[in-house]
């Protein structure tokens, strides 16, 4: 596994861009949201749903992303807290993981699976949780 693509919310952006620096220094290639390597998306988060939904049509990030991850070996989720909860999955970043799940690309999320209301779904995609540990990855 050379080829690593991250999914994560937007609001994790400074830790997703450490994160890709740190496996790019192991010797991976690594692909990141749209919204995390362009300031004008990720600074244009929009105040309501219409806006957020307006932008992803705009940049069309959720077909996008699906397309580059086709070509990567494995999927990396950045779950940091958010939202006050541990290990936060959003409802964008579920849907990736599905869709990898679909592909059959390996699934790893960084943090412990959060308690939410969709934890059955994550759990049911098998992730490997690396509680952290990126060297988990070799």
């Amino acid at each position: 596994m050379k080829k690593i693509i991250i999914c994560g919310s937007i609001s994790a952006a400074d830790e997703i861009i450490e994160i890709m620096n740190k496996l790019e220094l192991m010797g991976f290639e690594v692909e990141v949201p749209e919204g995390v390597k362009r300031r004008e998306i990720r600074d244009k988060p929009g105040d309501s749903e219409k806006e957020r939904a307006d932008i992803k049509i705009k940049y069309d990030l959720i077909r996008g992303y699906f397309e580059k991850m086709k070509n990567y070996d494995a999927v990396l989720v950045v779950n940091p807290e958010k939202k006050n909860i541990r290990g936060y999955i959003g409802g964008n970043t579920l849907i990736e993981m599905a869709f990898a799940h679909i592909l059959n690309k390996p699934l790893y999320v960084l943090y412990q699976v959060p308690d939410m209301q969709y934890t059955s779904e994550i759990l049911a995609m098998n992730p490997i949780v690396l509680d952290g540990n990126l060297e988990m990855l070799k």
